[in-house]
């Protein structure tokens, strides 16, 4: 069997490519942004009549908090569409058996009720600080299932929770929260500092799963299921969440910090509450293993053996 990982040294495709080499799941193809663009549609139709893969993992995807995602709302929208676009297409015209996108728990309404189940989606307006990566991502999805009516494709699609882990991405202007808590409460111990101040009020609830944890996610998925088994999509996660300011608490501890968390009101808090219901994905047969404090212990640890992922 060829497999195709797209996006391998992204925080989820390191974990899937990591875990599939682990299992000896036959022979994995990955290329770097330079020996293949995927914003280059006649590149990725090339390379995909070259190889004829068999699995196609689509994880390639541009992303970033709400910082990036506000500053660049035209990036988001077009660099993903382009992302998918071409590598789905390319994979229905030279017959990919399976394929698994991707998506993000962004894709939902902001006031949507809790937990989010999968029939929830465009039921309300979305959160408006990622609303151009929500509709990328959207649009994927749709597109998957598109695919399957019409073609009789295997295309599954998988919304994950908010991700965190090894191979994070800890950029002080693009990182998610949880990693860039990480960094802030590992500079501030290291400069000896009396506080560190979170974006918002602390008080919205987060959905945290550790990067390793979902890639056995979707190992499980591609092995056992089909598209017709999860249906037009499939939320993953742990189904625990937590506040932002409990959060802050356990990377404070983690990190060995010993100052004040003071809190910026001034700043967007993002979607109160945004927690999956995983009773989908739990009744096929798989959850998630690892718990919050764990992970995190797991991810700083990473942090300090790899400076380079600060940069």
């Amino acid at each position: 069997m060829k497999i195709f990982v797209a996006g391998h040294k992204g925080l989820v495709g390191s974990a899937i490519l990591k875990r599939l080499e682990k299992e000896g799941c036959g022979d994995i193809v990955v290329k770097s942004r330079e020996e293949l663009d995927l914003l280059d549609p006649d590149r990725v139709k090339d390379f995909f009549r070259k190889e004829k893969f068999d699995w196609v993992f689509l994880a390639a995807a541009k992303v970033g908090g709400i910082y990036a995602n506000n500053t660049y709302p035209a990036d988001f929208l077009l660099d993903n569409l382009k992302i998918q676009n071409n590598v789905l297409e390319a994979s229905l015209k030279t017959g990919v058996k399976k394929l698994l996108f991707l998506g993000s728990s962004c894709i939902y309404p902001k006031n949507a009720p809790q937990p989010i189940k999968e029939e929830y989606l465009l039921s309300s307006p979305l959160e408006p600080t990622n609303e151009p990566y929500a509709i990328a991502k959207i649009a994927g999805i749709k597109l998957c299932a598109a695919i399957n009516r019409q073609y009789g494709g295997n295309f599954i699609s998988v919304m994950p929770c908010n991700l965190y882990g090894i191979n994070d991405n800890y950029h002080p202007e693009n990182a998610h929260a949880l990693p860039m808590l990480i960094r802030r409460f590992h500079e501030a111990r290291e400069k000896g500092l009396d506080e560190v101040v979170i974006w918002g009020t602390g008080t919205p609830r987060r959905e945290f799963m550790f990067n390793e944890d979902l890639a056995d996610g979707v190992l499980f998925l591609m092995k056992n299921c089909n598209a017709g088994d999860v249906g037009e999509f499939i939320n993953i996660g742990t189904g625990r969440d937590v506040t932002i300011m409990e959060l802050a608490c356990i990377i404070r501890e983690v990190t060995g910090f010993r100052g004040e968390i003071k809190t910026d009101p001034k700043k967007p808090d993002g979607t109160m509450r945004k927690l999956l219901d995983v009773s989908g994905i739990n009744a096929l047969g798989w959850s998630a293993k690892t718990g919050l404090r764990e992970g995190i212990e797991k991810t700083y640890r990473d942090f300090l053996d790899n400076p380079e992922t600060r940069l």
